[in-house]
């Protein structure tokens, strides 16, 4: 407890840190503020029917991304995800198209201009998703609820909820840019972490209630979640180290090389976007499923089927092998190794070397994106073992791991500010590992 409050007050003494910390709170009030603002032309106390339909299933997944923002009808309604989306055809065109291809490979220009299209892509699908937002407000809302005619509502409504969008996008900018932590990234996290409460107090009741089992039943499921957290720090942690021994020089009286080092290879490199990337496109099937008549789509891809976890699933596997081939380049790792002396010991240099990397890569992605399949859709396990739908969101899946990511890939920026003006970490060992996540 007294190093806890030491690296408090070491924080406190780092001018930088300590107002890039302030900013980054201030920023995430200003979200949590917003996500309380009705849409002008609601009338905030009929909203009854639309919180009643976010408190289970993926509806209710789509409001925790949201922050609670989906059923209080908010500015910020639409919330992060369509710059997810868009994200997701920005990258994938990126292999595929060679314009993009060219843009990946021309620095922070090519970069900017990616941004950009990103940008307009995200307007594109909120003039979709805006839209259809309205017109589920129409079927779960009263008559009375709506304030100015159908036309005037749904005209205003979308433009006010893709300007809602496009300003959280511009605070996770300023988060990224001013802050600490990654902003996107961030904002995701707390909207989670504001809905946990409320999951926490809905599992309580239901646990004292005659039928949930008491608290006995409620202690196994903290301790059970408590293993799961555990779990995915490892999960995210772990590495493969590959040996690399460098060639002595000796350079003026000084000797170079001669020593072996490692290069930590991560079993789990795309952190936690292939969660959120797949996380984004399972949305589409319940967007088609609000104007399916005969409610096939809905039934097909419940929350806690079998068809929606396994192509959910399915799909983390593929992205976690496209986001790692995106970070993890070896022939560029190659190149480094052979112009600073280095090479891998039994294997030559060269094209052997990129072939012995991305053997590698392959072979430890392969369980990495397995165990971080099963993560995501514990929930639905823990549902049908009749945990609360809200509360089952935080055993494993796109929660828990989107949690733990986050803070570890802060913790470690934070730690890293402290390590750079020679104070102690946050570990004992000061090498606390974090996640790039968006």
């Amino acid at each position: 407890m007294k190093a806890f409050f030491e690296t408090l007050k070491n924080i406190y003494k780092i001018e930088d840190l300590r107002k890039r910390i302030l900013y980054t709170l201030g920023i995430l009030l200003i979200y949590r503020l917003g996500s309380f603002i009705v849409i002008p032309g609601l009338d905030p106390t009929k909203l009854g029917e639309l919180q009643n339909q976010t408190k289970d299933g993926i509806m209710g997944l789509l409001d925790m991304f949201s922050g609670g923002a989906f059923h209080n009808a908010s500015i910020f309604a639409l919330g992060i995800m369509p710059y997810i989306s868009a994200s997701i055809v920005v990258q994938l065109l990126g292999i595929a198209v060679p314009y993009f291809q060219r843009l990946q490979k021309e620095g922070e220009s090519g970069r900017n201009k990616l941004n950009q299209i990103t940008r307009v892509l995200t307007i594109g699908i909120l003039l979709f998703q805006g839209p259809a937002y309205i017109t589920n407000l129409y079927v779960q809302l009263p008559e009375g609820a709506f304030l100015l005619s159908k036309f005037w509502f749904t005209l205003t409504a979308t433009i006010t909820m893709i300007g809602g969008t496009m300003f959280i996008m511009w605070l996770g900018e300023k988060i990224t840019d001013k802050g600490i932590g990654n902003g996107i990234s961030l904002i995701i996290m707390i909207g989670i972490i504001a809905r946990l409460p409320f999951a926490f107090a809905a599992e309580f009741a239901s646990k004292v209630s005659d039928l949930g089992g008491g608290l006995v039943m409620l202690l196994l499921e903290l301790i059970i979640l408590f293993v799961i957290f555990m779990f995915s720090i490892l999960l995210i942690q772990g590495t493969r180290k590959i040996p690399v021994q460098y060639a002595k020089r000796i350079v003026g009286n000084k000797q170079y090389g001669g020593v072996r080092q490692y290069i930590p290879l991560k079993v789990n490199a795309a952190g936690v976007m292939p969660i959120i990337f797949a996380q984004a496109l399972m949305f589409i099937p319940m967007l088609f499923a609000r104007f399916d008549a005969t409610a096939g789509i809905a039934a097909a891809f419940g929350y806690t089927g079998f068809l929606y976890n396994f192509t959910f699933g399915l799909l983390i596997i593929i992205f976690t092998y496209f986001y790692t081939a995106i970070i993890i380049n070896p022939n560029q790792m190659a190149e480094d190794m052979k112009k600073n002396g280095g090479f891998i010991p039994g294997v030559k240099p060269g094209k052997k070397t990129v072939e012995f990397l991305d053997s590698i890569m392959s072979k430890i992605t392969l369980p990495g994106s397995i165990f971080l399949a099963i993560i995501a859709i514990l929930p639905a396990f823990a549902i049908k073992l009749g945990v609360n739908n809200q509360f089952a969101q935080f055993f494993g899946g796109t929660s828990l791991l989107i949690l733990v990511g986050v803070v570890m890939d802060t913790l470690q920026q934070i730690e890293s500010h402290l390590l750079m003006r020679h104070y102690d970490g946050l570990t004992k060992s000061g090498r606390l590992k974090g996640r790039s996540t968006l």
